[in-house]
């Protein structure tokens, strides 16, 4: 029976745990390549054995999406192996300090827009010409209720998220009418991930949803014909 995602190459970020890995693992287990990158290579090959011993097939890139350099050598890379990419899922971030606006940590709050905002918009840019090359090239961006809906001690965070909404939903406007490509964004809600036990430290797990769930939607979503500027938030 011929999988949804057969012949198609994906690549998610954040992959080596929480709704990156479980996101990874449900387009492999659909048919697609799943190129997976995170920091930390012994994680990725965990979820690179999952999927391997599921029936699937994942590539696994380790680099650090800080280094512009190491993101471009990738794209190099799927370029000269696939000459194309069907599937871009930014999930990789960092969630920071929670702090009152005036109390947050100018170095942190630096380095938390380079991973969140710089680098998504180093890796459109670096995977662009790769998704026009797909017929019908998909990038979805996850983002948090915050972004849209500003909550106290938040702000750094949520600022990221929503000029990271706006660089997407820039990107997705200028592509529409010249390729295939879509973009969509997706808002997991509350989920059980290492970033939300950060943030909620008392907060029972049993309470909030596995990060299959929002994988789940993310695939579904995939299978429809959605157009740029589609936002989606995953219930429970």
């Amino acid at each position: 029976m011929t999988k949804l995602f057969e012949g198609k190459v994906a690549l998610v970020t954040g992959a080596s745990r929480g709704i990156g890995a479980a996101t990874a693992k449900a387009l492999a287990a659909q048919g697609a390549h799943v190129i997976i990158t995170a920091r930390t290579a012994k994680d990725l090959e965990a979820v690179e054995d999952a999927i391997f011993n599921a029936g699937g097939i994942a590539t696994i890139a380790p680099l650090d999406l800080t280094d512009g350099d190491s993101i471009a050598r990738l794209a190099t890379a799927v370029t000269e192996r696939w000459g194309k990419l069907d599937i871009l899922v930014l999930n990789a971030a960092m969630l920071g300090t929670l702090a009152p606006v005036p109390a947050i940590d100018g170095a942190e709050f630096a380095r938390l827009f380079t991973l969140n905002v710089t680098a998504q918009q180093v890796l459109i840019a670096s995977f662009d010409a790769l998704l026009r090359k797909s017929d019908a090239g998909r990038l979805v961006a996850l983002t948090s209720s915050v972004g849209a809906a500003p909550r106290a001690f938040w702000g750094a965070y949520g600022a990221s998220k929503a000029a990271l909404e706006t660089l997407v939903a820039s990107y997705g406007e200028e592509v529409k009418n010249l390729s295939a490509v879509r973009t969509a964004i997706v808002d997991p809600g509350r989920t059980r991930t290492q970033m939300r036990a950060k943030a909620y430290p008392g907060e029972d797990p049993a309470t909030v949803k596995e990060p299959s769930v929002v994988a789940d939607a993310i695939v579904a979503l995939l299978t429809t014909e959605f157009e740029t500027g589609h936002r989606l938030a995953v219930a429970g």
